[in-house]
């Protein structure tokens, strides 16, 4: 695995500078051309390896040509690095497996069907609504959805299950001796913006509050997955929620966000109140304290798609789940 040294070595920059571009830290001034070189050294240090160059070079002809379809721009990708995960552990599989791999970055608008002439396979990259998912469902020879998984029987996907990381990251904060736990995370939306429901996260913080006894509404603010809303979300908690002695964020963006809302008031993390989150983005360790997260297999998450595509081309005809658990990481920002 690439370290972050071997980065900034390659492109005359410090470690900091690299982690918090890798990050999307807003705060950092640093040009385009660098930020640019920063993420293309990451991609060729971690996936170009020697060997994968070789393989592609004595091939006569890829094995498959597969299409990642993407309907998060380029920046907005960028915006939440657990997104670039999933993207580099597609990229690195398919490399692996000599498949040609077409990146597609589509808007809101339905794309047109030309865009998959010539491709083996589609896989899918994020929450879609269900207009997109028809729309793939219908044009994609084989199918399969990475960190989504739809409403049918036919089509496979790869996920990780944050329901259930977020019942257990409930149960271990609550072992700790919290005992007012809020939560700021954010809504489902279409591609129209139209909100469509609770994140997966959301929902199952409410499921397991209500289970327990201890549902307040006030515990709870959802917007957008931002930094801002972050810090606007933990502001708006903080001043109504009497007693909140810790607070989960949606991902590590908001918890950006929500450690300068904290210590704006004058508060300290964790003695005054804990923080914990999801994604463990590289800027996590870094936060002072340092933030305890749930690392989601985002790179992991990406090559099982690859795999789940090779395997129906394969003549796989059963669909196939595949469902990755998440680990806590435990720092500074919550009790020992």
């Amino acid at each position: 695995m690439v370290t972050l040294k071997e980065i900034a070595a390659k492109v005359g920059v410090s470690q900091a500078t690299v982690s918090r571009v890798l990050n999307f830290d807003s705060t950092l001034s640093v040009t385009a051309q660098t930020r640019q070189a920063i993420i293309e050294a990451a991609e060729e240090l971690n996936y170009a390896t020697p060997r994968a160059r070789r393989k592609t070079q004595t091939s006569s002809a890829p094995e498959a040509r597969f299409a990642m379809v993407h309907f998060l721009r380029p920046e907005q990708e960028l915006a939440d690095p657990y997104y670039v995960s999933v993207r580099l552990g597609i990229e690195a599989r398919a490399a692996a497996l000599n498949i040609e791999l077409v990146k597609l970055y589509q808007d809101a608008t339905v794309p047109d069907p030309a865009v998959l002439v010539g491709v083996d396979g589609v896989i899918a990259v994020g929450v879609l609504d269900g207009i997109h998912t028809s729309w793939l469902q219908a044009h994609a020879k084989h199918l399969v959805f990475a960190d989504f998984t739809p409403q049918d029987d036919e089509t496979d996907s790869a996920e990780s299950d944050v329901s259930d990381a977020m019942r257990k990251l409930l149960a271990a904060l609550t072992s700790k001796g919290y005992k007012r736990i809020g939560f700021i995370g954010w809504w489902d939306r279409n591609s129209h913006g139209d909100i469509t429901g609770r994140d997966k996260r959301s929902g199952a913080y409410v499921d397991w509050m209500r289970q327990e006894g201890r549902y307040d509404a006030e515990l709870i603010a959802l917007d957008s997955n931002t930094e801002e809303s972050g810090y606007r979300l933990a502001n708006e908690i903080l001043s109504r929620s009497v007693g909140l002695d810790c607070l989960i964020c949606g991902n590590d963006n908001m918890a950006v966000g929500a450690y300068r809302a904290i210590q704006n008031l004058g508060l300290s993390i964790p003695s005054d109140v804990g923080v914990a989150s999801f994604n463990d983005i590289s800027v996590a360790q870094f936060l002072s304290p340092p933030l305890s997260t749930v690392r989601l297999p985002g790179k992991e998450i990406g090559e099982s798609a690859v795999d789940l595509l090779a395997e129906r081309l394969a003549g796989r005809s059963v669909t196939k789940r595949c469902i990755l658990y998440s680990s806590m990481v435990w720092r500074e920002s919550t009790r020992a």
